[in-house]
């Protein structure tokens, strides 16, 4: 990169930057024992998020023990937790497991992929705009689940119907928030950028995309969630596996124990699948200062 294209680079990140030694204004001056005084949220504790959910269980196991609970309805901790080493064991679960995770994942790529791409498309340019945003609007207005009886028409039961699901219900909340963050930028650093004479690849790289990407993590973090529930309800439709299929059987048969299994599994890929795309986001905006862990 040549020295005048750095010079360029380092005016903006310093624009946007606040000035470290900035006067205060009139009647504001502050004491050196309120400077060091924190007054928003802090910092959250490592761990602090599985509090909720063990005290959950910690109340479900209780309740059970204290037989206020009937098992053929709501079984306990115990028993769901013997029944899923025993599906682990046979080799049940880990069948199943795989193929929503196949199912998932491959929708989640392609949601995310086609819904990035449509709000490049409909945030860089009018014609894009006009052709694509109404479009993705009207879809967005339309349920995903009411599209599945004309889906099974087109695509059949097969897998081609439930990952068309799945990247269905993900494209829409990546489409509509890195969308949100492209036609979002600052304006302050539109100028900024025109005043020295910014390239348009220049103006992609420096400006636009670092101003897109923390709403793009957020629609990110949306997606993630709304595969796993896409994927419940495909997995009910004329499945033969899949955590949704294990669950739809054990119904049949009153089996609370291995619905309560499925459940937990959806809810630990939900957390794990979540606290990694948080992990991602502070990596990849490092140079963003949060409070979230």
């Amino acid at each position: 990169m040549s020295t005048k294209a750095l010079t360029r680079e380092t005016a903006i990140v310093a624009a946007a930057r606040p000035s470290p030694r900035q006067p205060a204004e009139p009647g504001l001056e502050l004491h050196p024992q309120s400077r060091r005084r924190r007054l928003g949220r802090q910092r959250s504790l490592p761990g602090s998020r599985l509090l909720g959910p063990l005290i959950i269980v910690v109340v479900w196991a209780a309740a059970s023990a204290l037989g206020l609970l009937d098992p053929r309805l709501l079984t306990g901790p115990g028993d769901v937790a013997a029944t899923a080493w025993r599906l682990i064991t046979d080799g049940t679960l880990g069948e199943h497991v795989l193929a929503s995770l196949s199912r998932a994942v491959l929708g989640l790529v392609i949601g995310t992929v086609a819904g990035v791409l449509l709000a490049i498309i409909a945030g860089l340019t009018r014609l894009g705009e006009s052709l694509v945003d109404g479009t993705v609007q009207i879809k967005r207005a339309i349920p995903v689940l009411a599209l599945i009886p004309l889906l099974i028409l087109w695509l059949g039961i097969g897998e081609e119907f439930k990952v068309t699901i799945v990247a269905l219900g993900v494209l829409i909340p990546i489409y509509i928030n890195t969308y949100s963050a492209l036609t979002g930028i600052d304006r302050k650093q539109i100028e900024l950028a025109e005043s020295l004479g910014l390239s348009r690849w220049q103006y992609v790289r420096y400006v636009l995309v670092p101003g897109a990407l923390p709403g793009f993590f957020v629609g990110f973090r949306l997606a993630v969630v709304g595969s796993w529930m896409a994927l419940i309800v495909v997995e009910t439709i004329n499945a033969t596996s899949g955590i949704g299929y294990m669950m739809s059987q054990a119904q049949l048969y009153a089996q609370s124990d291995i619905i309560l299994v499925g459940l937990v599994v959806y809810g630990v890929f939900g957390f794990v699948s979540d606290a990694l795309v948080r992990l991602l986001e502070r990596k990849v905006l490092s140079w963003r200062v949060t409070l979230a862990s």
